[in-house]
């Protein structure tokens, strides 16, 4: 039986979380926000609306959301030609492949962004679909877009595991029936990921990689 390894992108395949936390500072400072960056940090991961509602609450300027959103694209967008995929990312990515495993990338990043990180990554030959924020009405923590990228793979959750490095990512996968993988170099601690549902926690996709034969991707 076919079986489907799901995964993020942002902080766990390409080292991009702490961009997107100076980025969303700098945005939120021009709109004359003043949120420290250590919360920016904790955002990272949801969807540019749910992020904006996170950090400024439900009672905040919402016609102030479009413009926030798009400084911080145009400000993040000045790293699209630098952007550096994790240790042995691709090299992850095309072991999965060859050993059988349909590989999804489900991501919040769209467009110009999405190109950019898949750039970075260097390994379109191993990724069969890509589940964007375009192609879901809510990001994570809803489950939607694991969902989804189960549904371009075409195996039941039961047969995936999604790899992720956010607490959004683990609550994501948790509610869509899947296993759930933490990697740490996204930034947030262990003991968080395993709370939100992380089956089994490794430093970064080398390490990820190098220990797959007793991985729940074995």
């Amino acid at each position: 039986m076919e079986r489907a390894a799901v995964f993020d992108v942002d902080g766990t395949l390409v080292d991009t979380n702490h961009l997107h936390v100076v980025t969303w500072w700098e945005a939120l400072r021009q709109a004359g926000h003043r949120v420290p960056t250590h919360a920016v940090h904790r955002a990272i991961g949801l969807s540019s609306t749910d992020l904006i509602a996170h950090l400024l609450g439900e009672d905040r300027d919402k016609d102030q959301d479009a413009g926030l959103s798009a400084a911080h694209k145009a400000l993040y967008g000045q790293y699209f030609d630098r952007l550096a995929a994790l240790r042995d990312a691709g090299a992850l990515l095309e072991r999965l492949h060859g050993d059988g495993w349909k590989v999804v990338l489900a991501t919040s990043a769209s467009g110009a962004e999405l190109s950019a990180l898949r750039r970075a990554l260097d390994a379109d030959e191993a990724i069969t679909a890509t589940a964007s924020a375009d192609d879901v009405e809510r990001g994570k923590p809803a489950p939607e877009p694991v969902e989804h990228a189960l549904e371009l793979a075409g195996v039941p959750a039961e047969r995936a595991v999604f790899v992720g490095d956010s607490v959004w990512d683990m609550r994501a996968g948790r509610r869509a029936g899947v296993r759930c993988v933490g990697v740490l170099c996204g930034g947030v601690p262990r003991a968080d990921l395993e709370e939100a549902g992380a089956e089994a926690v490794y430093a970064d996709p080398a390490d990820l990689l190098a220990s797959l034969e007793d991985s729940p991707l074995a």
